[in-house]
């Protein structure tokens, strides 16, 4: 059956191919230009919206009803609601792709600034150690910089137990001392 003005709401009610073709044929450069104005940012989108929105017409021809107005206005209105679909969720997209770029950037910011703040720590560190013999040094680096075992420290320098704790106390009290005479300069 030839679909027409007169039978191809009839044709697509019963689901027919023709009558969904006829709607392209007519309809379609009216609801184009409809979604071309909701879409004028997203161009690439439109073709996706005018298949959706044939999709839509043919699968809720039953909603309509020509004693509330005509087919055209119908078919309009679902373009509409279809193009502002599409809107809202290249809207949610963009939204999350700005999420997921400012995070990327906080978390390479954050990258930079632990590594500034471990070379200061790490530049700091060397001169609060400077006021040490370098037994002592290496003492507080393989227990407070490596955390390794003070007994095992100990034992691979050649010290006792009590004397690994008596050269750390030690060696805090001159650090200590050496930072407050920095400070006072």
């Amino acid at each position: 059956m030839k679909a027409d003005h007169t039978n191809f709401i009839t044709l697509l009610r019963h689901g027919k191919e023709e009558g969904i073709l006829f709607v392209i044929e007519t309809y379609g450069g009216y609801l184009r230009t409809i979604v071309r104005r909701r879409l004028f940012a997203l161009p690439d989108l439109v073709d996706d919206c005018m298949n959706d929105i044939f999709f839509g017409i043919w699968k809720n021809i039953g909603s309509y009803d020509d004693t509330k107005g005509s087919f055209q206005n119908w078919a309009a209105a679902v373009a509409r609601l279809t193009a502002i679909d599409y809107l809202r969720r290249a809207a949610r997209e963009q939204r999350a792709l700005s999420l997921e770029a400012l995070e990327l950037d906080l978390a390479q910011e954050d990258a930079g600034i632990a590594v500034l703040a471990e070379q200061e720590l790490s530049d700091e560190m060397q001169e609060l150690l400077s006021c040490l013999n370098e037994k002592d040094k290496e003492l507080f680096l393989r227990i407070y910089g490596q955390e390794e075992d003070p007994d095992t420290v100990g034992a691979g320098l050649g010290l006792s137990k009590n004397s690994v704790y008596v050269r750390l106390f030690r060696g805090k009290k001159k650090m200590r001392a050496f930072a407050a005479n920095r400070k006072g300069m």
